[in-house]
């Protein structure tokens, strides 16, 4: 296989030039054509990173269908019930829920004096079905249906399906979403399509405060009924308005599709037009991703130690991130503070982190970052368990830092898994990261139930494992400024410092 999979020649100068004996590999040859964002580029990116709305509604719609209601004495001033503060310690006919029972899964389901594990069940089978969506659909993105198609049938599933189903759709919307418009801008822009998808996802979050709100007092399915309409109407627009990564087409040998979709999104100076035309007379791309089956890019990086390495590492680190990034949100019911406001602020908070990330992103290596917003998510949540009148007042504040700096972390892990991996493999690793963060949002909803009569076995447990699982982001590569690779073997060249980048990898 050739070292920097040669498509084209290219001149000393910035200029194509054919009569060169220089080769361009694959990712110089479209960033060529696509380097300059332009406005075609732009409505592409808003179209795929706005998937990230539902993904994030179907995340924390459970802090609201899946919250324990208030009660009341259906006889005030009677024993033992004006001294109870517990419900499973009194007689059915001494208490009555504030609003209906239909209003919660909880109160629904007759829940409130089972153990935390039942009462977190409903939210933990959501990401359950979210890692073993991944599992099941992740490298149909690099394989068979590619980006577009994978977005369509993940966003389908989310709209037709609740809970559980749900879970497994909802597992590929976001990796497919973020590596396709990564995979359709420069890698001037590359960093910023991270910043793109969490300003999505933000407001996605941020919806469902007015949702609940206008919906109170209304069946828990009513809730999903909201935020499942508007997915199936995205769909239609996927299928219509949305281009299929070139990068992906050209190596699965589909060239005259990826021309087509190069021309549409690339600028019409006679540079671009130059390298499209000179691509489709170059020959059709052999690459180790074509014509393989649905698990042939977890083969593949099992059979590469430095790969495996890599791959676990990310994993791991994102048990920890996902521990707290969907911990947090879900345990806002456990405080003393109005439901509605507090997931307004902590949908805000995620605001300053795009900003951060968007500001910080070029500036500072990977790791550092990674290594700093764990340490300070882990931090901060292990306050909120401080009690005394003074950290009770701050205790919001602790948690919005917390919530913050694990959106951050996890946007950058993000970014840090697309750099640390081939375009042969990517969507796959990218998939199985975010799976990793889901798999910490596996054991929360357990962790909150148990947080509800102690706090250090929710905000204590959440603050250490990110904390511990993040200090093993010191024993991955730095990737800031590298190109992306196409191959397992370029990659595995990198490593010594060839064309994708030039410092040492693990």
């Amino acid at each position: 296989m050739a070292d920097s999979t040669p498509l084209l020649s290219k001149s000393d100068s910035s200029d194509f030039d054919p009569s060169s004996k220089q080769p361009l590999s694959l990712d110089e040859t479209i960033e060529q054509c696509i380097g300059d964002f332009r406005f075609s580029q732009l409505i592409q990116v808003l179209l795929v990173t706005f998937a990230w709305v539902f993904d994030s509604q179907q995340t924390f719609i459970s802090i609201f269908t899946d919250s324990e209601p208030k009660w009341h004495c259906t006889q005030p001033g009677s024993e033992p019930c004006s001294s109870a503060t517990d419900v499973c310690h009194l007689p059915d006919h001494a208490w009555s829920w504030d609003d209906p029972a239909r209003t919660t899964i909880i109160s629904d389901w007759n829940l409130q004096c089972e153990n935390s594990f039942v009462k977190g069940l409903p939210a933990s089978s959501f990401f359950l079905g979210c890692v073993l969506g991944g599992l099941f659909l992740a490298t149909l993105g690099d394989s068979s249906l590619g980006r577009k198609n994978l977005l369509l049938l993940s966003c389908l599933l989310i709209s037709i399906s609740s809970l559980f189903i749900s879970g497994v759709g909802r597992a590929t919307v976001g990796s497919t979403s973020l590596v396709l418009a990564t995979e359709l801008v420069g890698k001037r822009w590359r960093g910023q399509m991270g910043v793109a998808c969490a300003t999505t996802a933000m407001v996605g979050f941020l919806t469902l405060p007015g949702i609940g709100y206008l919906n109170r007092g209304e069946s828990w399915r009513t809730l999903y009924l909201w935020i499942s309409i508007p997915t199936v109407a995205y769909c239609v627009i996927v299928v219509f308005f949305v281009h299929e990564s070139p990068r992906w087409l050209l190596v699965r040998g589909r060239k005259e599709e990826a021309i087509c979709t190069l021309k549409a999104i690339s600028p019409t100076n006679d540079k671009a037009k130059n390298m499209i035309m000179a691509l489709s007379s170059a020959p059709t791309l052999e690459q180790e991703s074509r014509n393989v089956d649905t698990f042939a890019a977890f083969r593949i990086l099992y059979q590469r130690k430095w790969a495996l390495r890599r791959l676990s590492i990310l994993l791991f680190m994102g048990c920890g991130i996902g521990t707290v990034y969907y911990g947090m949100p879900l345990s806002l019911g456990n405080l003393s503070f109005n439901l509605y406001l507090s997931v307004t602020l902590n949908a805000l908070a995620e605001i300053p982190s795009s900003v951060i990330t968007s500001l910080i992103v070029d500036r500072f290596n990977r790791k550092n970052l990674l290594l700093f917003f764990n340490m300070l998510s882990g931090i901060c949540s292990i306050l909120c368990v401080v009690k005394g009148k003074l950290f009770t007042r701050i205790q919001i504040g602790l948690e919005l830092v917390s919530f913050s700096s694990s959106c951050t972390a996890y946007i950058l892990a993000h970014i840090y898994s697309i750099e640390l991996f081939p375009t042969s493999v990517r969507n796959s690793v990218l998939s199985l990261t975010r799976q990793s963060v889901v798999f910490g949002g596996v054991f929360s909803p357990v962790l909150v139930a148990a947080g509800r009569r102690n706090d250090f076995l929710s905000y204590g447990i959440f603050g250490l494992v990110v904390i511990f699982c993040g200090l093993f982001v010191l024993l991955l590569p730095e990737t800031k400024g590298k190109k992306l690779c196409d191959t397992m073997d370029e990659e595995e060249e990198s490593k010594e410092g060839s064309a994708c980048h030039g410092t040492t990898c693990a």
